[in-house]
Formats: C-alpha cells, structure tokens, sequence
C-alpha cells in the first residue's frame, strides 16, 4: 500500500492510516506527499504546496470562504506506533493531536464536491515545535492570500467541543550566576546552582490568574519545564539556567506576558527564547455564532496555544473543534474514540452541506 490515502474509507480506518505514517515534527514529508497525492485526484480542489504544508481549496464563488485547518505532525513516537484499535479506541502517537482532526478534514474534502460556502484546507508541518518553523505561520508571511477566509476551524483536539481563542505561550530563561571554585575548596567559589533555589522558590509560591475573557475563563500557568547548570564531578558552577514556561490569558499581548514574567523575577536575569501572542474567543462573530449555533453545545476556553492565534492575526476570526481530547495529548497512551471522530465528522459535513 506504501503511504497512500483512500478519502472514500471510513473516516476512523483513514485516522489509523494516517497514524501509521510517522510523521514527528521536522519528518513529514511522507504525509504530505501522501496528502498532496489524495488530494490532486480531487477534480473539484486546487492544490498547491509550500515545503511539507498542502494547501487545497475549492473556487465555486460562494459569498462566504472557511478554512479548515490542520497540523499533521506530531511529538516524537514514544512506542505507540503502529495504531491498534481497542472497542471504540484508537490507539497511538498523533490520534488525539492531531491526525483525527486531519482524517475529518480529509473526508470533508473529498464528500464535498460542492460545499454550502468555499473552503480552504490547509495542513501544515511543525506545529509542534518552535514557532518560528511552524508551518502555517511560514504560509501567512509566504502566502497569505492561500489562507483568506471570512472564518476558520483549527481541528485542535477540543473532545468535540467548541472551544474559542487560546492562551499565548512564551518560554523565558531565568539565569543565576557564581563563581568557578574547586569543589574541595567551595568557599572559594559561588554555587549558581544553589543560587536557582529562589527561583523556585517564587514558582512554587506563584498563584496562577483565571481571567473570564470574552465570556471563558482561562487558567494560566507558570513552571519551571527544565534546569541546566553543572561543568564537572569537581568544580563549583558558574552559571544556572531555569527554563520556565508561561501560559497566559488573551486579555494581556505578548510583550504584556514578557513584563510579567520580569517582574515576577525582579532582580534575576530574564532571557526570552520563544513566544507567541494568544487570541480572544471572537465568538461574537456572526459566522462564528452560526458556526456554534450548527454545532451545538456549550463553548469553553482553550487551555493551550493553537494556531487560532496566526488566524487572529491576519485577521481571520477562528475556533477550535476537533475529535481529540487534549488532555491526552501528548501522551504514550494518546488515543481517540472513534465514535466522536465520526461525530465530528457529521457535524461538519452538516454545516457545509
């Protein structure tokens, strides 16, 4: 079968296929020709690429575009590949992040022939990682006019709900410094080591805010995600690093989360290593209000960041909705229901037929 796609499957055996073709973040390129392949053979599409992202849309001149959109890497395989199925349970690394969501979309493209409005499909590469390779932000400064649209649905894992905006992110390195010794003669030195214990000290101590925005509550965070520090078996280190990571709420920008975190660690050297800026609900928009109003359900805040956020920016109102449930994530044993992939499936084929 080599790494073909067959859109006419059902949309949960297309997921395990999908699954199936490994595709970490940086080693996509099996995907994406797979993509590009299934979607050429569409009569009623056009297709172009740029790198490892496939950009498909129709051109029937409806009044109204949507993108519907999708990352199709995913964090590195962690012994749970190939797929396996368990009753309603898919199975492995991507199924929840993102590549339930890619199968929905995959399918929509291909029973759509003629959609109720144009759309856009976009997957993309390197979602996953810094955000500086990301994929669809390398599309919105190489090709903007490919991603245009009057609204767009991120298939982000949302468990089948809604969910509007999202956190923004950043990554900050707080740095303490000493003296280089002999560790048989320490007091001749400085330990930066002992001296991060401040530092998390103020993290443990921190109290996350939980700001209502646009109607949804947010949850912030603020955590240490990794420690460096250390020359040798002998030797007093100079120098500590404390990687922390903020998730903060769309009611402050980027440069807002920036001085935050400084003043949180006032007196500490503060270096900034990545960042992107979060995105309001919108959902008072009135595509997306008849986006929700087809769907269904009780909308919710994104506790994460997404791409929602590049969408905000260009100025395209956007929400979550996929079949995942991010809070599996990421992890070993990540799965997806194929009962709420179809779901999801029925929901959009609904609202675009």
């Amino acid at each position: 079968m080599g790494t073909s796609l067959d859109l006419t499957q059902d949309v949960g055996a297309l997921t395990a296929r999908i699954v199936d073709i490994e595709s970490v973040s940086g080693n996509e390129k099996a995907l994406a020709d797979a993509v590009e392949e299934a979607l050429r053979a569409l009569p009623h599409l056009r297709v172009d690429r740029d790198g490892e992202s496939v950009v498909a849309r129709t051109g029937l001149g409806r009044g109204e575009r949507v993108v519907i959109a999708g990352h199709i890497d995913t964090v590195p395989v962690a012994g749970n590949l190939p797929s396996r199925v368990e009753g309603d349970l898919l199975y492995g690394c991507g199924a929840s992040d993102m590549k339930s969501g890619v199968a929905v979309a995959l399918r929509l493209a291909a029973a759509l022939p003629e959609p109720n409005r144009d759309v856009t499909y976009v997957f993309y590469d390197c979602e996953e990682i810094e955000a500086e390779r990301n994929g669809l932000r390398r599309l919105s400064r190489s090709h903007p006019d490919w991603l245009a649209g009057d609204f767009a649905v991120l298939m982000e894992p949302t468990d089948g709900l809604i969910e509007g905006g999202c956190q923004g992110t950043l990554r900050a390195q707080v740095v303490t410094r000493g003296e280089r010794a002999h560790s048989a003669r320490s007091w001749l030195g400085s330990n930066a080591i002992h001296a991060a214990g401040p530092v998390l000290d103020l993290l443990n101590a921190y109290e996350a805010r939980k700001p209502v925005v646009d109607g949804l509550e947010f949850h912030e965070g603020l955590n240490a995600v990794g420690i460096t520090g250390g020359i040798a078996g002998n030797v007093i280190p100079d120098e500590c690093v404390v990687t922390v990571n903020y998730r903060f709420a769309p009611d402050l920008s980027l440069e807002q989360a920036q001085e935050h975190v400084r003043e949180v660690f006032g007196g500490f050297e503060v270096r900034f290593t990545d960042g992107a800026p979060a995105a309001r609900p919108g959902l008072n928009h009135p595509v997306a209000a008849a986006f929700v109003t087809a769907v269904g359900g009780v909308p919710r805040a994104k506790l994460g960041w997404t791409d929602v956020s590049l969408f905000s920016a260009l100025g395209v109102p956007a929400v979550n909705f996929g079949p995942g449930d991010p809070n599996l994530a990421h992890q070993r044993g990540e799965f997806a229901s194929l009962s709420k992939i179809a779901e999801c499936e029925r929901h959009m084929l609904a609202w675009l037929s």
